[in-house]
Formats: C-alpha cells, sequence, structure tokens
C-alpha cells in the first residue's frame, strides 16, 4: 500500500480532483458574479436607496468579512484540512439565494453580503491551496493561474447570465434562482466528491528547514511587514483590489446612469471580468519568465484602463477599456498570489497565503468606503481617477521594493529569523 510520499505530485497525475477544484472554483466565482449586475440596481431601484455611500456597504461588509476569514482559513486548513474548511464554506452560502430574494430592505442585503464573505473566503482559500498541494513546485504558477481564470471567468458568467436574466424578467426572484442552484451543485460536490489535500503539503516540507513550523504569529509579522518583497505584495493585492469593487459598485451605476440599459452593463461588467480567463496563460508565463514583470506590467495596465472609461463613451469604447483593465488584472492577480507561496515553506504556506489573502481582500471594505465617498461627495468619475491614481502609486512600490520570488532565478532571500535570546545568567549568592 502506497503512502502519499510515494505519490508523485503533478496536475496531471491528480487530473480529476485538480478539475473537481477547478469546477467548484468557478461555482464560487460565479455565486459572487450574481450580484455584480443585479444588487447595485437592486439597491436603487426596488429598495430605494439614493445614497452611494450606503450601497457601497454590503462590499464594505464582504470585504472586511472575507479578508480576516481568509486569515483563519489559511490556519484552519492546516489545522483540520482542505475539505472541512471548503464544505463549510458553501454551508454558509446556502441561506444566501433565500435572503436576496426575500429581503425587504438594505440591511438583509448587507447580512447577505456577511454569509457570501464567508463562503468567498473559506472556498476560493481552500480551491488555490488544494490545487497547489496536488501541482508540481515548477507548476505552481500554472495551478494558481487556473484557479484564478475559472474563477473570475465565473464571476464574469454569472454576472452576465444574472443581467440578462434580469433584463427579461426583473431584477428579484428569477436571477438568484440561478445563484441557488450553483450553491446547492457546489455543496454536494464538496461533500461527496472531494478528497483531502493537506497531506502532499506536509510531505512536501523538510521540518529541517530554517523556516519549517513558523508560529502563527509570526507568519503574520513575516508576511505583512517583516519582509519587504512579502510587503510590497500585500500593498498592491490590497490597492487592486480597488479595480474589483470599482467594477462592482461605481461601474454599474455609472454605465446606468450614462444611458446603457442592464443587459448592456452586464456586458461590460462581464468582458473586464472575462479577461481574468487569460491567468491560465499569465500564470504560466510567471514560471517562465519570474513573478515581478507582469505583476508591474499589470498594475500599470489596470489603471490605464480604469483611467481610460471616464476619458470616452459609447459600450464599444467602455467595454473595451473594461478588458484593458481586465487585462491588466490578469497580469498581476495570480502572481501576487504567487509571490508568498514562493516565499513560505510548505508547513505554513497556506497560513503566509491566508495573511496576503487578508490584506488583498481588506481592499474590498477600504475600497469600497473610498469609492462611494468620492461618489457620494464629488461625482461618479472621481471614483476612477481616485482607484486609477492609487494603482499607479502602488505600481511604483513594487517596482521599486519587490524582489523575484520564483523558485530557479529569484533574487529574493527571506529574513533571517531572530536570534534566541540567551539564558539569564544565574544570580551568584
Amino acid at each position: 500500500m502506497s503512502t502519499v510520499t510515494d505519490v508523485k505530485q503533478g496536475i496531471r497525475e491528480h487530473r480529476w480532483q485538480f478539475s473537481l477544484h477547478v469546477l467548484l472554483v468557478f461555482a464560487t466565482g460565479l455565486t459572487i458574479g450574481s450580484e455584480r449586475t443585479v444588487v447595485p440596481a437592486l439597491g436603487e431601484e426596488v429598495l430605494g436607496v439614493e445614497s452611494f455611500l450606503v450601497i457601497g456597504s454590503f462590499v464594505v461588509s464582504f470585504g472586511v468579512v472575507k479578508s480576516i476569514l481568509n486569515l483563519y482559513a489559511g490556519k484552519w486548513g492546516e489545522e483540520y484540512g482542505r475539505k472541512p474548511v471548503l464544505v463549510a464554506g458553501w454551508v454558509t452560502a446556502l441561506p444566501l439565494p433565500v435572503i436576496l430574494i426575500f429581503a425587504p430592505s438594505w440591511g438583509w442585503i448587507t447580512v447577505g453580503n456577511v454569509l457570501l464573505g464567508i463562503n468567498q473566503a473559506l472556498t476560493w482559500s481552500m480551491a488555490i491551496n488544494a490545487k497547489i498541494d496536488l501541482a508540481s513546485p515548477e507548476q505552481r504558477g500554472l495551478a494558481v493561474g487556473i484557479d484564478e481564470s475559472f474563477g473570475y471567468t465565473g464571476v464574469a458568467v454569472g454576472a452576465w447570465v444574472t443581467g440578462v436574466i434580469a433584463s427579461q424578467w426583473s431584477l428579484r426572484p428569477e436571477p438568484f434562482y440561478f445563484l441557488a442552484v450553483v450553491v446547492v451543485l457546489a455543496f454536494l460536490i464538496s461533500v461527496f466528491l472531494i478528497k483531502e489535500t493537506v497531506q502532499y503539503a506536509q510531505a512536501e516540507g523538510d521540518d529541517d528547514a530554517r523556516d519549517a513550523n513558523l508560529p502563527f504569529k509570526e507568519v503574520v509579522k513575516r508576511a505583512t511587514y517583516g519582509d519587504r518583497t512579502l510587503f510590497a505584495a500585500a500593498q498592491a493585492g490590497h490597492v487592486e483590489n480597488f479595480v474589483d469593487t470599482l467594477f462592482w459598485i461605481a461601474v454599474p451605476l455609472y454605465l446606468l446612469g450614462q444611458g446603457l440599459d442592464i443587459a448592456a452593463v452586464g456586458a461590460v461588467v462581464g468582458v473586464h471580468s472575462a479577461m481574468y480567463f487569460l491567468q491560465i496563460g499569465t500564470g504560466g508565463l510567471a514560471d517562465r519568465i519570474g513573478r515581478r514583470p507582469p505583476v508591474i506590467a499589470g498594475m500599470f495596465l489596470a489603471g490605464a484602463g480604469v483611467l481610460g472609461m471616464v476619458l470616452v463613451e459609447g459600450y464599444l469604447p467602455w467595454a473595451v477599456l473594461a478588458g484593458v483593465s481586465g487585462l491588466g488584472m490578469a497580469l498581476l492577480y495570480p502572481n501576487l498570489m504567487t509571490v508568498p507561496s514562493d516565499a513560505a515553506h510548505p508547513t505554513w504556506r497556506s497560513a503566509g497565503m491566508g495573511v496576503y489573502r487578508m490584506w488583498r481582500d481588506s481592499g474590498y471594505a477600504v475600497g469600497a468606503v473610498l469609492i462611494g465617498l468620492s461618489m457620494e461627495f464629488v461625482n461618479a468619475e472621481a471614483a476612477f481617477y481616485l482607484t486609477a491614481v492609487l494603482m499607479f502609486l502602488s505600481g511604483a512600490v513594487v517596482y521599486v521594493w519587490m524582489e523575484e520570488t520564483h523558485p530557479e532565478f529569484g533574487t529574493h532571500e527571506p529574513p533571517a529569523p531572530a536570534p534566541e535570546s540567551p539564558p539569564e545568567p544565574i544570580a551568584q549568592d
């Protein structure tokens, strides 16, 4: 009987389980995408919410919950295994369609997005960690790229499908029947078909290594500010989520205000998210040329696409520039996540990535507040300008501070652990 150490890591060797995790991350994307087009319009047109800042509150609740749960999802994934955390994530999504269908006020939508934040943190964290567990080290960028490309393709499909459903019927309940089917199927797959993968990460680790088995507090410190490269990645991940938040809050309302119908708005938002599918190539590209070049290019390209959207008019130019910003996100998104994956020891890689994902997804909450304030007290265009400028500044930090972390030709060296304090001298009588 073979043990896990007898089994070679690799996508081909584990293609069935790897494929199931791809399907599940697609479902995770469908779940959040189902809110992208419909919910902002629902707040404004059905529930009578007039404040942009209040509309943004549902993204704040999502971002706060998701960022905190990302931190602990990585830790729990190491302590309890990937599968239990994954199943728990889909359990939390089961009430979401019911809440969205029957919510009598915007406060209930915000409560629903707390559940969405838990779902996204637990399911997406475990989906990506499971893929990295199964893939070989030289396929790590490819594994992350596949994960993010299918996840965000799910976001695009969910935004487009619910936009079409809403245009043909109404803003609710019909779009959320689609969401209910997705959530139930994903829950059943997680329970009955997914197998545990944490043992592959444990077998990959070398307990004699200098950085093995770091305490959780030390993981948080190193992945946040104890390593300049990881700090550059964390701040870039935080700021780039402003772009995602912009397409969740400001872009639908801005385009509706410019006269586009709900189906066309869903298509523009969907074009942006659909470009994320290119991560299936950009993650593999970074395995060949390094993580740093696509991250830097992506930060500036995404910022330029956002800026361009307020300098043009018309459905086609808006769709093209939404695609440009999506291309930038496809370049930077998987490769920023691969940086902590490269730099972490396998025994605390899940926790290290959880710290990065915490800082990245807190960008939803901070971005929602800043974008909501800009729209409330200046105008919708101000939110685009603010997001673009912050992307350019964050990209400059990456350019100056981030070192290459690629395992073969990277220049990044992790900081040495703090020396142990010498024992206290014994007092002499």
